[in-house]
Formats: structure tokens, C-alpha cells, sequence
């Protein structure tokens, strides 16, 4: 099939691509398509780790000698760029742990612990964390995995009024995303319980990279003379990457026309390609967050390296139509919070007053 064009119909959902019962049935044919994308490329990734890397040491290394010599004030504006050079190292770890950046397990397994020394993230814990949320998304029976916890309507409502309270401030952005994100990269990544597996299972891994994130603490505060200016530098550098972080994470599986089911009736492909969003974000945008953006490509098969993923949409109609989401429209879904089981889709607490009252 041809690349949807600009003058192709927009489609937000699945269901508008197909009747439901072929909907799984088409799912699963736009994954075969995927499948001849799944190929690391090493020039292009060695070529991606370069053109990442480098400007993120040394934007880094000049923010680090203005903080030194006095200009502190002036490394925050450059804390913006660096911190989405963060996230697009972010993303190559994250394609190391699905083994799709390079062809060699060994060669994305040593990458991807590298680079949890600069996204700070425990590489093999968040690995097997992300594999969870890959299996079980959109499954209403295996949520709370590497997910963004959510509640159905009917749930919500059977809560005590201060369970009630606590959801909702859990899912206010101003929590979720401005404080949670960095927190859970600065402070919850750091304690074994706070990557969402088991204490045994993730404790090597966690104080492994602690342990090594606190040495090169002590090697850089040495080299600059203090250790208030390495964290001057580094902290908005983390934080900036964490707010884009988290809302992409958000974005991603939280929009209004996105599909959960039930266990029995749960399809992988149908989740993966009408559950996951196709951010269509600015080609700038786009770069810096390493493809990501083209999250249903991915959820349709994880073993497509992120410098492949446009390619693979390009290649097929349906992936440019289904699930789109504009930089316009994501903000409308600053208020989605509660799965609505009768509606089929994600609403807001206003919707939950509304049939209070009704």
C-alpha cells in the first residue's frame, strides 16, 4: 500500500479504518507490513548515537564551565536543548532494551547500561518494566505496570469519597507530570521498589547505577570545584527531560478515542495500533524525541529501531490515519482520566458529575 499524503483523510480511530470485526483482522495485516522494518541498521544507529551524544557532553561541558566561572543564570536557557538531547538518548536506550537498536543483544545491553549513567534509569530493571507494559496494554485485567494508573468509571465511583480525592489528585497534570515526572526519575528511580517490579528482582540493577550515578557525582564535583554547580547543571537538565518524558508517556496511551478492553476480549494488535497514539509533532519535535511519537508503529512490533519508524509508517496508509494526534489536540487531553466501559473511551471527571446527577 502507498504512505498516507497530506490529502488523505484524517482518521482518529480504528473504528473508522474498519468494522469491529475486522478490526483486529486489519491490526494484524498493518503488523505483517511492519515486520520488514524490524532490521538494525548499524550505520544509521552509530550515525544517531553521534549526532546525540556529542552535543549533549558538550553542551553539558559549557554549561558546567559558565556555572564554574559565574554565569550560572545564563546555563538555564541551554538546559532546553540539552534536556531533549536527554530524551533522545532516552530513546535509544529504550530501543536497547528491546533489542532493536543494534543487531547484537550483547552490544544494545552494554549501550543501554551506558547510557543509564546520562538518563538516569536502571536499565535492566526498566527494561523488564517496559516489556510488561508492552504485553498487557490496553488490557483492563493488567494495568499497573509501566503505565499511567487508570480507573474505570464504575470503579472510580465505588470508592470512598478520600480514595476518590486521592485518584484525582494523582491524575492532575500539575502532579502527574510537572512534579511526578521528576520525581520518579530523580528520587523513585533510585530506591528498588520505585521501578514498579519486584524489590528482589530490581535491587542489583537500581543500586548498581546508584552507586555509579553518586562516583561520577564525586568525580565531576571534584573537576568543578562544588558540588552545587554540577547540580545547578544537571537537575533542570533532568527535569526538562522528565516533563517531556512524562507527557509523551502520557500522550501516548491517554487520548479519548483509545481502546481498552477486558481479557476475553483483548487483541494485541487492535491495542497496539488503535491504543497507542501517532503524535504527529513537528519535524524538529519529532528529532529530539527520537520518533517516539509514532508510538502505534512501535507497539505493533517493538523490534522496529526508532530510526526505522518513519519508514515503516510512510510505507503503509492506515499507520498515517489512525490514531492522530495533534500538538492542538493533545492538550485536550490534559483532562481525560477515568475509562468510561459504556461510552468506550476516556473522559473526564466531568463526565462522572454529569451521570451522578442524571
Amino acid at each position: 500500500m502507498t504512505g498516507a499524503t497530506p490529502n488523505s483523510p484524517a482518521t482518529s480511530r480504528l473504528a473508522d479504518a474498519a468494522s469491529p470485526p475486522d478490526q483486529a483482522q486489519l491490526a494484524r495485516d498493518v503488523a505483517r507490513h511492519c515486520a520488514a522494518f524490524r532490521e538494525p541498521i548499524p550505520k544509521l544507529a552509530v550515525r544517531q548515537v553521534a549526532n546525540t551524544l556529542l552535543p549533549y557532553l558538550i553542551l553539558c561541558a559549557l554549561m558546567l564551565g559558565m556555572a564554574a566561572n559565574g554565569y550560572a543564570l545564563l546555563t538555564l536557557p541551554l538546559a532546553v536543548p540539552a534536556g531533549g538531547l536527554l530524551v533522545r538518548l532516552f530513546i535509544i536506550q529504550h530501543d536497547c532494551g528491546h533489542g532493536s537498536f543494534l543487531p547484537s543483544r550483547r552490544g544494545n545491553d552494554w549501550l543501554g547500561r551506558a547510557l543509564s549513567l546520562l538518563t538516569v534509569t536502571p536499565y535492566d530493571s526498566w527494561k523488564r518494566a517496559h516489556a510488561l507494559h508492552h504485553a498487557s496494554t490496553g488490557d483492563l485485567s493488567r494495568r499497573g505496570t509501566g503505565d499511567i494508573h487508570t480507573l474505570t468509571v464504575r470503579e472510580y465511583l465505588a470508592l470512598p469519597r478520600r480514595s476518590r480525592l486521592r485518584y484525582r489528585l494523582y491524575r492532575n497534570p500539575l502532579i502527574l507530570i510537572v512534579l511526578g515526572s521528576p520525581l520518579n526519575f530523580l528520587l523513585l528511580q533510585r530506591l528498588p521498589s520505585g521501578v514498579g517490579l519486584p524489590w528482589r528482582t530490581a535491587w542489583r540493577d537500581v543500586l548498581a547505577l546508584d552507586a555509579a550515578l553518586f562516583a561520577g557525582l564525586a568525580l565531576l564535583t571534584l573537576a568543578v570545584g562544588g558540588v552545587g554547580t554540577v547540580l545547578w547543571v544537571f537537575l533542570p537538565v533532568i527535569s526538562v527531560a522528565a516533563w517531556i518524558g512524562g507527557w509523551l508517556f502520557y500522550v501516548q496511551h491517554q487520548y479519548e478515542e483509545t481502546v481498552w478492553e477486558e481479557a476475553d476480549t483483548w487483541d494485541f494488535h487492535r491495542a497496539a495500533l488503535g491504543g497507542s497514539s501517532y503524535y504527529v509533532l513537528p519535524r524538529v519535535l519529532q528529532w529530539f524525541t527520537g520518533n517516539v511519537g509514532l508510538h502505534h508503529v512501535h507497539h505493533l512490533n517493538s523490534r522496529i529501531p526508532n530510526y526505522r519508524l518513519q519508514e515503516c509508517l510512510d510505507g503503509h496508509e492506515i499507520l498515517g490515519r489512525v490514531s492522530r494526534l495533534t500538538l492542538r489536540d493533545s492538550l485536550g487531553c490534559l483532562n481525560l482520566a477515568l475509562w468510561d466501559e459504556d461510552a468506550r473511551k476516556l473522559v473526564g471527571f466531568a463526565r462522572v458529575r454529569r451521570l451522578q446527577v442524571a
